[in-house]
Order: C-alpha cells, then sequence, then structure tokens
C-alpha cells in the first residue's frame, strides 16, 4: 500500500466470538472494506487466498497462527493477530521475520492496552506520579476457562492459562514499566497449567482458569511507589468494565470510571495504521519478540516446556 490514505480490503480466518468482534469493530468503523471470511463454520465461508487483500484478521487456534500469518504475509498482507502471536517465541520470530523481509504491517491484539483505565495507569506510573516503584500486582483469575477442547491440548495451545490469560499481564507490565527478567514461576495443572504465578523483579503475576474466585473474574494491575500508588480493577467481576483509582497514603481517588467502549479498539487502531499505509514496525516486533521470549522462560523455568 501507498503513503496515501485507502480503505483496505480486509479478510478475515476465523468468526468465533473474538473474530466476529473484531470484525464487527472495524465495519462499524467504516475503514475498511469486509472483503471475505473464512471460517469452516459460516455459510458464507469463501477461500481468502482467490481475492485481492490488503490485510487479513486472524483469529482461528493458536496452532495455525504461524502458518497462516506466514502464508497471508508472503500474499503482501497485512496480518493482524489474535494473541497469542504464537505457541513459542521460535514460531513468533518467524513470522516477525517474514513480515521484516514483506515490509508489511503486523499487530497482535494486546487489546488491554487500548482499555482507557489501563492506559491512564501507565501514564501515571511513567511520567513519575508515584515515584519509584516498589511493587506491582498484576493478576487475571477467569472462573470459567476456555470452552473450546484445543485450549487444553499444549501441542495446539501452547500451554494454559499463562500463555491464555498470563500474556496480558506481562505485556502490561512491560508497556508499562519496561523490560522483564524473571526470577521464579510455579504453575499447576494438567495436561496443560490452570493456575500460574511469577515473581519478575519487583513485579508478581498471577493467572488462573476455574478458580474459586466468588465472582467471574479478577482483573487487576497495582503499581505501588515511594510517592503513591495507582491501580486498575475490573467492577464486579466483570470482563469488560474497569476503574482507576490513585493512592495516596490511605487514602484513593477514582480518575477513570466504565463505561469505556474498548472492545475491538486494538483491531481498529491496526486499521487505522495500514489505511494510512503503515509497513513493518521494528520497535513493536521487538516488543512481540520479548513478550514471547518471556513466556518461553517461564514454561522452561516451570519445566514444563510445550
Amino acid at each position: 500500500m501507498s503513503a496515501t490514505v485507502t480503505r483496505p480490503r480486509l479478510g478475515f480466518l476465523g468468526v468465533g466470538w473474538i473474530g466476529q468482534s473484531r470484525l464487527d469493530a472495524i465495519e462499524r468503523s467504516g475503514l475498511a472494506e469486509i472483503a471475505g471470511i473464512s471460517d469452516p463454520l459460516v455459510d458464507r465461508s469463501v477461500d481468502l487466498s482467490e481475492l485481492e487483500l490488503d490485510g487479513i484478521v486472524i483469529a482461528s487456534p493458536s496452532a495455525l497462527h504461524a502458518e497462516q500469518a506466514i502464508a497471508a504475509i508472503e500474499r503482501g498482507c497485512a496480518v493482524f493477530c489474535q494473541k497469542p502471536l504464537a505457541r513459542t517465541a521460535d514460531e513468533a520470530r518467524r513470522i516477525v521475520d517474514a513480515a521484516r523481509s514483506a515490509d508489511v504491517l503486523l499487530g497482535v491484539d494486546l487489546s488491554y492496552r487500548h482499555v482507557l483505565a489501563f492506559a491512564t495507569a501507565r501514564e501515571v506510573v511513567r511520567s513519575g506520579g508515584i515515584g519509584e516503584l516498589v511493587a506491582a500486582e498484576l493478576v487475571f483469575h477467569n472462573a470459567y476457562g476456555p470452552d473450546k477442547a484445543w485450549f487444553y491440548d499444549p501441542k495446539l495451545s501452547g500451554g494454559g492459562c499463562l500463555i491464555d490469560l498470563g500474556i496480558h499481564l506481562l505485556d502490561l507490565a512491560a508497556w508499562t514499566l519496561g523490560p522483564l527478567a524473571v526470577d521464579d514461576v510455579r504453575i499447576s495443572g494438567e495436561p496443560v497449567e490452570q493456575i500460574a504465578t511469577a515473581r519478575l523483579g519487583p513485579i508478581t503475576i498471577a493467572c488462573s482458569w476455574n478458580l474459586h474466585a466468588g465472582r467471574s473474574a479478577v482483573i487487576a494491575a497495582r503499581f505501588y511507589g515511594t510517592a503513591g500508588g495507582v491501580a486498575v480493577e475490573n467492577v464486579e467481576g466483570s470482563f469488560y468494565d474497569f476503574r482507576c483509582e490513585r493512592f495516596d497514603g490511605t487514602m484513593r481517588e477514582t480518575i477513570v470510571d466504565p463505561p469505556d467502549a474498548w472492545m475491538g479498539r486494538a483491531a481498529v487502531a491496526w486499521v487505522e495504521r495500514l489505511a494510512a499505509g503503515e509497513r513493518f514496525d521494528a520497535g513493536a516486533a521487538s516488543e512481540l519478540l520479548r513478550l514471547h521470549e518471556t513466556l518461553d522462560e517461564l514454561y522452561r523455568r516451570s519445566s514444563c516446556a510445550f
């Protein structure tokens, strides 16, 4: 694509709940043309290889991401992929290398970066609003767990709750605080982990499927410093509503409250960049590789490298 703003033609690989949500958000934005859908479970499925496309949105099982992303990139298509980009850092590196060689835009649906509450907390921390970091706690407990069998097959998923939910926590931690260094990890569950905890310097991370949490979900990112604190927490067990508060001693102040229509915002942001003619982003690619390298290191230290 040229640098001239265009209305890109997009294909969609997989339109389950997540894929359909991203398609709907992009369609509402009016920024792109929905040129075709490939999904064995929908009547209107087509062979995307027969279409002239500018980009492909991938929301298929994780085991298919590398093959599908590289095939799209080699056609000259930009790619927006549901997380995780790949099951391992080696797979992620193959995708990134292909995108670099083809000079196409690569995006991953690390959606919590686009939630106002998390973005606000990040700005508070990075602007020095809490002073020097003392501790950070990030949690994501899903009381239900996935409803698709492939999530529980390590060869198809790459792992359990850590790669499914923990990837968001690791990304938010690195996005807010910079590169992470793994100290310790504990995981439990078969055939993939159902519970994972990790320590990365002053940061602790915990995630789980099917935890007795007393609510649908517990999602939080809390940052404590020498001059204050800031935290994001989901409201009343919601997967979608988040509140951001600042702390000063025993005092707390709400600085962001729901609602915030963030679902699909990451996909729309990728379309905006694609329409503006943006191509391979080396900085973003490096962040993606570091994220997957951290995941690999956590699994290696847990002796459960799938």
